[in-house]
This record gives C-alpha cells, structure tokens and sequence, in this order.
C-alpha cells in the first residue's frame, strides 16, 4: 500500500513556475521500486498523464509539457517532484500524484494513462491566469 500527499500548487501568472512535490509513504515496498507519475484534469475533461519517472530514472513526458516541466525523485526522501516553468493557462487543473507499478525500468508506463496507476494523492491545484 501507498499514500501520497501533493503539494505545491497556487496560482501563477502565465510565464510563472511552480514546483509540486508528493511525499509518499510506503508500506509493503521500497518507495524506490514504485514507477512515479503526474497527472492533471481540468473542469470536464478526463485525467491526462503529465509526465512519469520509472525506477531507473528515465522520464516520459506530454508532448503539451515537454521542455518545460520537469519530474524527479528523491528516494532517500520518498518525494516526487514536478518543476513546472513557463506555464500556460492551459496547464491549469488539479495535479495529481500517482504511483504505477512495481520496477518499471521507465516513465513511459504513463503511456497506460490513469488506468495504469495503481495509487494517487488527493490532488493539488494549479491556476495559471494570462
């Protein structure tokens, strides 16, 4: 079993950064052999994969986001780390943390979209105004 608790989220103006982190805590595994992801969903629309993080530390990512955000992890610290920079109003939304399976070598188990994600936090917002 997983939980997670986000953080991090606000309101920016568009242009702005903003850096969310998800501090898990662990109970059966090691937080290290848990895939890590983002995912986001706007008023009406359906939870979209972000960006992911496997076990080896290769990242996937949204073509929407790449070149501006960026996921890490801190396994020491089990937190998850979303760096997101020049955002745009179209990044707004609830950001959530989610944890994928077990030694998936790389992010892309994001491709799996929401249904590949076995645990999720509460979820954080983002307002982003233009």
């Amino acid at each position: 079993q997983v939980q997670l608790v986000e953080s991090g989220g606000g309101s920016v103006q568009a242009g702005g950064s903003l850096r969310l982190s998800c501090i898990a805590s662990t109970y059966t595994y090691s937080y290290s052999r848990y895939s890590m992801g983002w995912f986001r969903q706007a008023p009406g629309t359906e939870r979209e994969a972000v960006a992911g993080i496997g076990v080896s530390g290769i990242t996937n990512y949204a073509d929407s986001v790449k070149g501006r955000f960026t996921i890490s992890r801190d396994n020491a610290k089990k937190t998850l780390y979303l760096q997101m920079n020049s955002l745009k109003p179209e990044d707004a939304g609830m950001y959530y943390c989610a944890a994928g399976g077990l030694d998936n070598y790389a992010g892309s188990w994001i491709e799996g979209g929401a249904s590949a994600a076995n645990y999720w936090g509460q979820g954080t917002q983002v307002t982003v105004s233009s």
